[in-house]
């Protein structure tokens, strides 16, 4: 990831640059490595400032985190009354929070800096408490395509959910592994990529007709 502390960022100052500069560099550093000194210098402001729009390092944190979270919140709200089968909504849903995985890249990483690698105990809590909020409505949505009878009801609801939210995670994380590989078709088609996944997940791999070995 590009090293951002020499450089201020462009929409500095205000809090949407401090948030920006923040993001960088939790994202980069994790929680506990960056000071607010350090977010100051980048946002091109001062820490005083700073202080004015967040009490402390967490709430600044806090902020940057849910706002990340935000977006899938609001694609579930606009999803979960939508019409159609819960199926549908699922598969829109897988779309619409790839597309936001790669327009907001660093705030992506922050998640997954923190949920995964450990390098903050606090930063992986606050991670873990924020991503455990839209989890928790996705294994209801498969509950209710259960209830439905949509889907198979000896699947375990938070596995099938599990399976739609890493799937798009892994395409990030491995996005640039693939690209250097001329087998992989869709590395550079990220809506091709969630097509293929989500009919895989919903239809499997055999043959109508065809039972497991």
């Amino acid at each position: 990831m590009q090293n951002h502390q020499d450089k201020p960022l462009i929409n500095a100052g205000g809090e949407q640059g401090i948030l920006q500069a923040a993001e960088a560099l939790f994202a980069e550093k994790g929680f506990d490595a960056v000071s607010m000194s350090a977010i100051a210098k980048l946002a091109n402001t001062s820490k005083p400032n700073i202080y004015h729009h967040f009490k402390n390092k967490n709430e600044l944190y806090f902020a940057i985190m849910e706002a990340a979270v935000q977006r899938a919140t609001d694609l579930l709200d606009a999803l979960e009354d939508s019409p159609g089968t819960i199926r549908q909504r699922l598969a829109d849903f897988s779309a619409g929070q790839l597309e936001n995985i790669l327009l907001h890249d660093r705030s992506t990483q922050l998640i997954m800096r923190e949920a995964f690698s450990g390098t903050s105990e606090r930063g992986r809590d606050i991670a873990k408490q924020m991503v455990s909020k839209v989890f928790s409505r996705l294994v209801a949505m498969v509950q209710q395509g259960q209830s439905k009878g949509e889907f198979r009801a000896d699947i375990d609801p938070s596995l099938a959910a599990f399976m739609i939210v890493s799937t798009n995670m892994f395409y990030f994380q491995s996005k640039p592994v693939m690209e250097d590989n001329p087998e992989i078709t869709f590395s550079g088609d990220a809506s091709t990529f969630n097509r293929i996944v989500t009919d895989i997940i919903f239809n499997g791999l055999i043959t109508q007709g065809n039972s497991a070995p």
